[in-house]
C-alpha cells in the first residue's frame, strides 16, 4: 500500500480529533462529564479506543470554549458554573438578542425568515426523537442564523461563545420529563410571530424563552447522574 502524504495524514488526525471534541461536548451535555472532577487524557483516551493525542487536542478545544481547565499534571477539570454564572449569561444574551430579534424582524424579508423553518422544526423533531445532540445542534443553528439576519458577525460570535459556556447540564433528565419538546416549540412561534412583523411580540417572545432556557438550566444543574456506559465515539 503507498505511503499515506504528510496532508493526508494531518487530515485524518485533524478528523479524529474533532470526532474526539464532538463525543465529549456530548459527553459533557448529557452529563457522562461530571462539573468539578478531574480527567485525564490516557484514561478518557482508553474509553474511547484511541491514542492520548487527539483527546488531548480535543481537550484544548474544550478549554478555549471554557467548557473544561487545564489542571498541570493531572487532566482536565469539567468547569464548574454558578447559579450567578448562569444569571449573567442569561442577562447578557438577553441584552443582546431580545432587541436584535425585534430589529430583524422590522427589516428582514419574509422569505429570509420563512428559510429558518426548516432548523426550527428540526429542534422540535429532534426534541420529540430526544435526539439531545441533534437538538442542541439544530437550535444553535436557528437561533445564530436568525441573529446573522441583522449583519453583525460580532454579535453572533459573542452569543456563539455564550451558548457554548452556558451549556444545558442533565438535559437527558429534562427530556425524560418532557420538558424539551415545549422549549423546542417557541421556535415556531417565534418564527411567526417575526414573519407577521410583530416586532413587540417577538421580542416578548424571545425574551420569555430565554427565561425558560435559565429555569431549565436551574431544574437539571442538581439533577443527580446515574452510572453509564463507557465513552465511545460515534459518527457526527
Amino acid at each position: 500500500m503507498a505511503d499515506l502524504k504528510p496532508r493526508t495524514l494531518i487530515s485524518v488526525q485533524e478528523r479524529l480529533r474533532d470526532q474526539v471534541a464532538h463525543a465529549l461536548r456530548a459527553a459533557l451535555i448529557s452529563g457522562e462529564l461530571r462539573p468539578g472532577v478531574v480527567y485525564s487524557a490516557p484514561a478518557l483516551a482508553a474509553d474511547f479506543g484511541v491514542s492520548a493525542t487527539p483527546v488531548r487536542e480535543a481537550m484544548l478545544d474544550l478549554a478555549r470554549e471554557g467548557l473544561v481547565e487545564a489542571v498541570r499534571n493531572k487532566g482536565f477539570r469539567v468547569t464548574e458554573l454558578s447559579e450567578r454564572d448562569l444569571d449573567e449569561y442569561t442577562e447578557i444574551r438577553a441584552l443582546i438578542e431580545v432587541p436584535t430579534v425585534g430589529r430583524v424582524t422590522r427589516t428582514a424579508t419574509a422569505e429570509q425568515l420563512e428559510a429558518l423553518r426548516p432548523q426550527a422544526e428540526a429542534i422540535v423533531a429532534a426534541a420529540r426523537k430526544h435526539d439531545l445532540i441533534g437538538y442542541l445542534e439544530a437550535d444553535r443553528q436557528f437561533h445564530l442564523d436568525l441573529l446573522g439576519l441583522a449583519g453583525n458577525s460580532r454579535l453572533v460570535e459573542t452569543v456563539g461563545d455564550l451558548r457554548k459556556r452556558s451549556r444545558l447540564y442533565g438535559l437527558n433528565r429534562l427530556d425524560q420529563r418532557g420538558e424539551l419538546v415545549s422549549s423546542a416549540e417557541e421556535h415556531l412561534e417565534l418564527l411567526d410571530l417575526m414573519i407577521s412583523g410583530d416586532a413587540t411580540a417577538a421580542e416578548d417572545c424571545m425574551s420569555r424563552h430565554l427565561g425558560h432556557i435559565r429555569s431549565l438550566w436551574a431544574s437539571g444543574a442538581d439533577t443527580p447522574v446515574e452510572e453509564r456506559p463507557a465513552l465511545r465515539l460515534g459518527t457526527r
